[in-house]
This record gives C-alpha cells, structure tokens and sequence, in this order.
C-alpha cells in the first residue's frame, strides 16, 4: 500500500511540476475576481461582482465521481492532496449536500485548501466567495514558505476558478445580502471564537443563519476539546458546545461522526507533532429551517 502511494505521489508531483511550468509568472497572476493584473504581493479587489449567481434551489446532485477527478487533478497543489486522507474532503461535501449551482461562502478560506473543492463542485452554474481578512491573508500557510495570500491566489489561477469571487473583509462586515447563500463552510475556526467568548461565535452564527436562504446549510468542522480543559491554548472546543450555540442561533443540527479520530488525545495542542495533524473532529450539518 505505501508502495502504491509513493508511486501515485510521483505521478501526481510530475503532473504539478509540468503544470507549474506552464503557469505564468507570480508576479503577473490574474485575480479572476475583476481580471485585473496584479502582484502576488498586493491583495485582490474585494469588491462582490454582479455577476456571481444568486442563491437558488438546485436539484442536481454532486457529481461525487467527478469531483473525485478533480481532487487528483494535475492542476491542484500536491500539498492540499496530501491532505485529504484526513479531511475526506468529498465524503465531508456529501454529507452537507452540496450541489451544483450553489452560491457558496468559504468563510476564511484561509490558502484555499476547499475553495478549489468547492470551485470544481458547484461548476460553472454556481459560484463559490472565499473570503479572508487582510491579516489572515499575510498568515504563512501550514508547512509552507508563502502566504495564505499567496497560496490562495496561486491556486485560482493554475486550477482555472474561474467562478471563484475573493471578498476581503472582517466577519463582522461581509457586506453581503441577507438570504444571499445557498451554503457556507466554516472549517476549523469556531473554536477561535467560542474560546475567548461563547456570546461571540454565537453572534457569528446568528449572522450566518441571516445570510442563508431559507434551507440553507452552513457546514462546519472543527477540533474536538473536552469540557473543563484549556481549549483555548489547545485550540480545541467540545462537540456539545458547538451544538448548544448553533441551536441557540436557530439552526437545525445533524452531526457526523466521519472526521473522529480515537487515537487523538484532547490534552495535547492540535499543534503537536506527535499528533501529525491527525485531530478528532466533529462535523456539524446545520440546517436554516424552511419557512
């Protein structure tokens, strides 16, 4: 089996490579969000095109087995392929019930890891907002030598996302309409705002329920913490806790046992090497009731 990968690794690192080479230069990257050439260095426009479809009701499932190409695609970085045995990215998509044509918000999108995804998932009928702040945006992405800036726009322009819309903008502010989403992902971040103040991820929450049409799913992943601990330096929270403030906000709640890891030990900071990564997650589905 280790056999296999290495050879599939070296398959895939030689398709990149070729890739790569045919990219245009950093400095010269078009940001698909208004097509305007800019430096790797400067951040895209965060102004919202017009032309990114509004929230609607799709009735085309995923297509899982072309998504499954994607994520082997000679376009997409060999750092985020490297991820999915942990993150089971299409498994994770099935279970929200995205689908095609879905106006979708990455919220901190972060380097892109699901943008690209969400990009090949909801096709060229639906369009997908990665969102970031400027300060996260200068953050140095995990194991690498760019920024998340940086990765984030390499990753638009060498997978062609060409209905991927980059917003830059604080949480607080999106400046986006209310019942404008079909869905919002929310991945390994919660615990950042329930940590210093449960009453913030709340609001948080109750904001994301405003921006979702009615029936709307805001997914959501995070690090399993256990009640009592100091999930704030562990970057953790517990399961429970996520789902008492997401009813609180009005959601429906489905939960998934898909991302748990029995071997993870809650004690230990997500950052440990020891843990290599591999962190018990919880999955949420949360669901804004129909009207």
């Amino acid at each position: 089996m280790q056999r296999f990968r290495a050879c599939v690794l070296a398959i895939y690192l030689g398709h990149v490579a070729f890739v790569v080479a045919q990219s245009p230069a950093p400095d010269q990257a078009q940001n698909p969000a208004n097509s305007e050439t800019y430096k790797a260095s400067e951040p895209p426009t965060t102004n919202m095109p017009d032309s990114c479809p509004q929230a609607s009701s799709p009735l085309q499932e995923l297509d899982s087995d072309a998504l499954s190409r994607a994520l082997i695609s000679p376009s997409r970085e060999v750092t985020d392929y490297l991820r999915d045995e942990v993150r089971k990215p299409l498994q994770v998509l099935e279970f929200f019930g995205l689908k095609p044509g879905m106006r979708v918000l990455d919220l901190y999108a972060a380097g892109g890891y699901y943008t690209f995804i969400l990009s090949k998932a909801v096709g060229e009928g639906g369009c997908v907002i990665a969102q970031n702040t400027q300060r996260g945006r200068a953050f140095i992405e995990d194991r690498q030598a760019i920024t998340q800036g940086e990765a984030l726009d390499t990753k638009i322009r060498a997978g062609n996302l060409s209905n991927v819309r980059q917003l830059i903008a604080p949480t607080t502010a999106l400046g986006l309409a209310p019942e404008s989403l079909d869905f919002i992902l929310l991945t390994l971040t919660l615990h950042d705002y329930a940590n210093p103040n449960p009453e913030r991820a709340k609001a948080l929450l109750e904001t994301l329920y405003l921006l979702l049409r009615s029936g709307g799913i805001l997914g959501i992943s995070d690090h399993i913490g256990d009640a009592g601990k100091n999930n704030s330096a562990l970057h953790r929270m517990p399961q429970q806790q996520a789902v008492a403030l997401a009813q609180e906000a009005g959601f429906e709640v489905t939960t998934s046992d898909l991302l748990r890891v029995n071997t993870d030990d809650h004690s230990r900071s997500i950052f440990d090497p020891r843990l290599a990564r591999e962190t018990d997650r919880f999955l949420l589905r949360l669901r804004k009731p129909v009207k």
